[in-house]
């Protein structure tokens, strides 16, 4: 049964998870984390990228607008992940919200340890070069308000269109039941994300 845990023996435990994997991407161990919106992924990538001192790659950056969910994790395959498994530089894609237009890539060399972060980064095409991968789950009202709380009138309109695309490929792709770590970020009443109490399960040798 999952226990809790405090904040920076979780990361740690994630940290420590990662060291010992094997590399599948070329020399670069992956850290793949996934989760509905909301869920905390990008808070705990930041943690990691502190604990871990390795580069992080959203698939924000990736999607290309609303309707974006697979090609996000198409461009995280043929744009970073093979090229660093061929052992090659990635340029990683960034998409700019605002503007709605493609800015210049950003050149990766193959890092040591690799942290990538958002919906779709554990779909079976990019784990396959995951070294772990993690599942990040909330209550869907905490998710929401989250979500909303973080980019507020610029995500209301497209929730539920957002929120379909997240369900059929996560439903299709079976991510949580593939993680090799699951780990519930539920909130304070406050809504934010509370990692003093998050609750770790690891699951060694989880099919990919």
């Amino acid at each position: 049964m999952a226990t809790a845990h405090p904040r920076l023996t979780v990361i740690r435990e994630l940290g420590a998870l990662l060291r010992e994997a094997p590399p599948r991407a070329g020399r670069t161990r992956v850290i793949a984390i996934d989760g509905r919106s909301g869920s905390g992924k990008s808070t705990v990538a930041a943690l990691l990228r502190e604990e871990l001192d390795a580069p992080v790659v959203g698939l924000e950056g990736l999607y290309g607008g609303w309707d974006g969910l697979e090609h996000g994790v198409d461009l995280l395959v043929s744009e970073v992940l093979e090229p660093l498994a061929a052992g090659r530089a990635a340029r990683v894609p960034h998409y700019d919200w605002i503007d709605q237009v493609w800015g210049d890539a950003i050149e990766l060399s193959p890092p040591g340890l690799l942290i990538v972060e958002g919906v779709g980064a554990g779909a079976r095409r990019a784990a396959r070069h995951a070294s772990v991968l993690v599942w990040l789950e909330a209550a869907d009202r905490t998710r929401r308000r989250r979500a909303l709380d973080r980019d507020g009138d610029t995500y209301l309109p497209h929730w539920e269109r957002w929120a379909a695309q997240e369900a059929a490929m996560l439903d299709r792709e079976a991510t949580r039941d593939r993680a090799d770590a699951v780990v519930r970020t539920d909130a304070t009443p406050s809504q934010r994300l509370d990692l003093g109490a998050l609750r770790f399960e690891r699951r060694p040798g989880a099919a990919r």
